[in-house]
């Protein structure tokens, strides 16, 4: 599996409020590119300077808001790509959905940082069009005073009974002067978007762009398959599928295929086309579509390498991770020898969890675990019946450090998602603990 400690990776400044750099922390760890050097604010005044603190130890960065993205750009000169998350209206429906639970929308909302248009489509999305809003339209980067200005003005003229703002110092000011207010933050697609923006604006990335990767697929026992049909014809018409199928998916790569005969088949692509048809290492529509199509697995290898033949070595390191996992497995070996995987061999979550109750998605969603990681824990439920883990076992799984599953398993036990359940005695040192994942137990 992949240790962000052992891996040539890039390395990204991440600086925003304690909150947000929190949220994009736990997003990064889906994107095994990235080495992330967090850094927290309280007011955005400070980002120039944590810039220029982190600015010789990292190839990137990015900004929790458009405010301190344009305080980096003024006062800094820094000669490295500067993003920033930007605030959408995806950050809106949950604060509006928090203010009407909690019945703060009286009068009105008063509303900076999102534009007419995003705001009135998210009110006629939720069916509160009568909702009165007011929405700031002076400059696009205006100071703290003036937003802060703006709300309450509209509050304290009984135009509006609550505010939101893109903003935390206009936030915290604003409940300084104890008016209502919401702090818009980005959703965790926003924070997506915006870290595949940061990857692919580095001169690392660039530079792997064009590496040429090595493609093995095999079809899982085959022979079974084949004396499942009738006749010969069928098998051959079978065969027939499986190629056309393969032949189109690498196709979308960009890529060039061979037969090699048998089950097993052999291309070639680029790392950058690889990497955006995967959604950044994370899904191979391939094999679900063999799947729902003819009740076929199959085994993929992939390799990375600075020549040709170093690629398709470790490709076929990968092919056999893939097999010694019991196939329907996708496996990335990189240049430098480490590993990824495995692959969601289907669309993410949604199809993973087609028999799984939506409250229990939302239920884990809510205390704190990430999409990703809930579709691996539920696909080892389903095929091994799995809910039991060791903190080493779940740092494998889930593609992070041992460090970092130990933090989740914190975050994890605190909702109530994790207990203890028990310790395994060691020959040497500490026993280890055992960790239940109570919510998929239950179901």
């Amino acid at each position: 599996m992949t240790d962000r400690n052992h891996v040539e990776q890039i390395r990204i400044g991440i600086i925003g409020p304690k909150v947000i750099v929190d949220k994009m922390m736990k997003v990064i760890d889906t994107f095994p590119s990235f080495a992330p050097v967090p850094l927290a604010f309280e007011h955005e005044d400070e980002a120039p300077i944590l810039a220029e603190q982190v600015s010789g130890d990292v190839e990137v960065l990015l900004l929790s808001d458009p405010l301190s993205h344009r305080k980096v750009k003024e006062n800094t000169k820094l000669r490295m790509p500067v993003h920033h998350v930007p605030v959408t209206d995806a950050g809106l429906y949950k604060a509006l959905f928090f203010a009407q639970g909690s019945g703060q929308l009286k009068t009105g909302i008063s509303v900076d940082t999102l534009t007419e248009l995003m705001v009135r489509r998210t009110l006629k999305d939720m069916d509160i069009m009568t909702l009165k809003s007011m929405i700031y339209d002076g400059p696009a980067y205006a100071s703290i005073m003036n937003l802060t200005s703006f709300h309450e003005t509209n509050y304290h003229s009984g135009k509006c009974s609550i505010a939101f703002t893109g903003m935390v110092s206009v936030a915290n000011a604003l409940t300084n002067k104890g008016i209502p207010n919401v702090w818009l933050l980005p959703s965790e697609q926003d924070i997506i978007v915006s870290l595949e923006r940061a990857l692919l604006s580095t001169t690392s990335r660039r530079n792997k762009e064009g590496q040429i990767v090595v493609g093995m697929i095999n079809v899982d026992d085959f022979g079974t398959q084949a004396l499942r049909r009738n006749n010969e014809h069928e098998v051959q018409k079978l065969k027939l599928d499986i190629h056309r199928m393969v032949l189109d998916y690498v196709e979308s790569l960009d890529g060039y295929l061979t037969h090699m005969g048998g089950d097993e088949y052999l291309f070639f692509t680029t790392r950058g086309i690889f990497e955006r048809e995967t959604g950044g290492y994370k899904t191979i529509p391939l094999a679900k579509d063999v799947n729902k199509t003819h009740g076929i697995s199959l085994s993929i290898g992939m390799g990375f390498g600075r020549t040709a033949s170093a690629a398709g070595t470790s490709a076929r390191i990968a092919m056999r991770k893939a097999k010694e996992t019991g196939g329907n497995a996708c496996f990335i070996v990189r240049e430098d020898g480490n590993l990824i995987g495995p692959l969601e061999m289907a669309d993410p979550v949604q199809d993973v969890l087609s028999s799984t109750d939506a409250s229990l998605i939302k239920y884990a969603e809510d205390a704190g675990m990430t999409s990703a990681y809930l579709s691996k824990l539920l696909h080892q439920r389903a095929r091994f019946g799995k809910y039991e883990y060791k903190v080493h076992e779940l740092a494998n799984l889930l593609d992070i450090t041992v460090r970092s599953a130990h933090r989740l398993l914190l975050l994890w036990i605190d909702n109530h998602l994790v207990e203890i359940s028990g310790l395994e005695k060691v020959p040497r040192g500490r026993p280890r603990q055992i960790f239940r994942f109570t919510f998929l137990h239950k179901k």
